[in-house]
């Protein structure tokens, strides 16, 4: 079954059977991100139905994005939205409300109950690459490159991409990657796990899709309780981890009891 596309603010939404995509869509502008690419991709979450295993978002044309709308940080801003600039003026509050706002963008990717898949081609830029980061797995074209520029232009990363950076290469690569703003190439990115695999860029659609068909081989309840259980051993001490496990499989054991009885 496919659901017919929306497009809104950059942003196309499209479900084909168990499988929702997510694609950005302003080639023009290597899909650079405003206020209204991150209003449109926290919406997304509401079209993650029952119906929905594996969640695809990936970017159209030559770039996966190449981050923040370099206007925002103007004093004219973009059109119908304040500028950093004009929204600095106001205050820590102000301020503030609006990082949280963008922010939800970026969070739900990994706090949905489906697998979420990032395919990434050419530039992953600041917010694209926080975007990226915010999917449970990566899979990056041969010609990808990932960059945090935040601390070049004076800033942080702010997009809920620290921690989850910090999670998946350590501390230490984390620094120096975000310190220098240098471009991390696929190959670096799979050998130090911010990618699962490298792919050349015209296998870059198949190889998702094969992706995608793994993940469908389980039975759909048994990988949602796996990744809740994966993202809970995140942050979990070793104890509350345990449980955990026994928790979820007590569920398991009595789901299969209950197939297998009717």
């Amino acid at each position: 079954m496919t659901d017919g596309a929306t497009e809104k603010d950059g942003v196309r939404i499209e479900r084909r059977g168990q499988v929702l995509h997510v694609t950005l869509a302003s080639p023009a502008s290597r899909n650079a991100q405003t206020p209204a690419t991150w209003r449109r991709l926290a919406a997304a979450a509401n079209f993650v139905t029952p119906e929905v295993r594996v969640v695809v978002l990936s970017g159209e044309g030559a770039s996966f994005s190449a981050g923040l709308d370099r206007r925002m940080l103007t004093v004219e801003g973009v059109e119908g939205e304040e500028s950093l600039f004009t929204l600095a003026g106001y205050g820590p509050k102000r301020v503030d409300g609006f990082i949280r706002g963008a922010q939800a963008a970026f969070s739900w990717w990994s706090e949905t109950s489906v697998i979420t898949i990032a395919a990434v081609q050419g530039h992953a830029i600041g917010a694209g690459f926080q975007l990226a980061l915010a999917c449970d797995v990566v899979i990056a074209a041969d010609d990808a490159l990932f960059a945090m520029r935040e601390a070049s232009l004076g800033l942080v990363p702010d997009l809920t991409g620290t921690s989850r950076l910090v999670n998946r290469i350590g501390y230490s690569r984390a620094l120096e990657i975000c310190a220098s703003g240098r471009f991390v190439e696929a190959d670096e990115a799979v050998r130090i796990g911010l990618a699962i695999a490298k792919t050349p860029l015209a296998q870059l659609a198949e190889r998702t899709e094969a992706l995608v068909a793994s993940f469908m081989t389980a039975p759909a309840a048994a990988v949602l309780e796996l990744k809740s259980l994966l993202r809970a051993a995140e942050v979990n001490s070793p104890a509350d981890q345990h449980k955990a496990e026994r928790v979820a499989q007590i569920t398991r054991l009595a789901a299969l009891r209950a197939a297998m009885a009717g």
